[in-house]
């Protein structure tokens, strides 16, 4: 038996019992019937989710995009993930990758445009109006000649160079965009302070590297052409080695040329060091990083191209109108096509490279809690 009524505990996973009201006070007021209804709060909208507990973000972070503070949600990222962050990213740092391209590209083939003038206004060029020589040319317009094409020759390097230089400026973009921030050109040139040596360095090795892998296979052709009696020992070999060697150019592309640029700029690595984070990277992820590499390049150059194309037959058909101003015509042109090109395909190969590395590294390393922390996000 027991002196009063039992007490009742709630079943397992039911709420707890209010608090009962105290003596002496005054229990919940209720409103007289009939009395309007204080409004109810409509639903959430579509969209929004509860922001994690903790410090809250920094100012401006938007809270419905709390895994997506800036051009990449913070997770594993799709192919259309990475292209439309690539967009993102150009769109939102136009000077630091458009602009940037642009101006580089611009100083270098003002080179051959203004040694052409200088050429054709002195001593002439030995050209006809499709740009051949003319055989029966001076010896100084030959000289001439040699000057316009070579001082574009030399432009081209120049660019490339500078161009090299644009792709690490893309790298600390958007390292910077997938956290949700802004870099402008001085910024993002002030990014690579301290490693821009090194990426010449790396670019060096790099395409040192291939140079002499096509060094050796040419010189393989040689040796099978000279040592064979017939043409059947050079077409079985043509069959059997050309396949291996794009096999074996694809398979370095990626496991050894792909991704050590932008390790090299985000990371405290040398270029050895960027060359092996580049390796470890693209480990059991050939296939995928090949594939979107392949794709990005088709789509680059075919966009060039059209870009490109309407400048160059502009100029054909001023060489043809004016042929005494041929070569000037043709070089001008020439250089507008390429600042034009490089205006997209360099920023664009630049940021899907870029964002590679950032999902690579986000699904082998949970890079994504590094850049939510640095945005200022909790972790779930």
């Amino acid at each position: 038996m027991t002196d009063g009524p039992s007490q009742q505990y709630p079943a397992p996973g039911a709420p707890a019992p209010a608090d009962p009201v105290p003596p002496g006070t005054a229990g919940p007021s209720f409103p007289p019937p009939g009395a309007p209804r204080a409004p109810v709060p409509g639903p959430a909208p579509a969209g929004w989710a509860p922001y994690p507990t903790g410090p809250g973000p920094r100012p401006g972070l938007v809270l419905g995009a709390a895994h997506k503070p800036g051009a990449l949600p913070l997770r594993p990222l799709t192919l259309g993930n990475i292209y439309d962050g690539a967009f993102r990213i150009i769109r939102f740092n136009p000077k630091a990758t458009v602009g940037a391209a642009v101006m580089v590209t611009a100083v270098a083939m003002l080179i051959p445009v203004l040694v052409t003038v200088v050429v054709s206004l002195t001593i002439g060029i030995a050209t006809d109006a499709s740009g051949e020589l003319d055989p029966d040319a001076t010896t100084a317009e030959l000289v001439g000649a040699l000057a316009a094409y070579g001082s574009l020759l030399l432009s081209l390097v120049v660019a490339q160079v500078g161009v090299v230089f644009v792709t690490g400026m893309v790298a600390h973009v958007t390292r910077a965009a997938a956290v949700g921030r802004r870099l402008g050109l001085g910024e993002a040139w002030a990014a690579t302070r301290g490693k821009r040596w090194r990426l010449l360095g790396l670019t060096l090795v790099l395409n040192l590297t291939y140079t002499v892998l096509l060094v050796v296979y040419i010189l393989l052709w040689v040796l099978v052409v000279v040592a064979s009696d017939s043409a059947w020992p050079v077409v079985i070999w043509g069959l059997l080695s050309v396949p291996a060697f794009v096999a074996l150019c694809c398979w370095l592309w990626i496991r050894y040329y792909y991704l050590p640029v932008p390790a090299l700029m985000l990371e405290p690595v040398g270029v050895f060091g960027a060359i092996g984070r580049g390796w470890r990277l693209s480990a059991r992820q050939y296939w995928r990083t090949f594939g979107i590499a392949l794709l990005t390049v088709v789509i680059a150059q075919f966009a060039g191209g059209l870009l490109s194309f309407p400048v160059s037959i502009v100029g054909n058909v001023v060489a043809l109108a004016a042929p005494q101003h041929a070569v000037l015509a043709l070089i001008l042109t020439q250089a507008i096509a390429v600042v034009v090109q490089n205006a997209f395909v360099a920023p664009f190969l630049a940021a899907v490279t870029s964002v590679q590395y950032v999902d690579l590294r986000m699904r082998k390393e949970a890079f994504d809690v590094e850049l939510m922390r640095e945005a200022g996000i909790v972790p779930a």
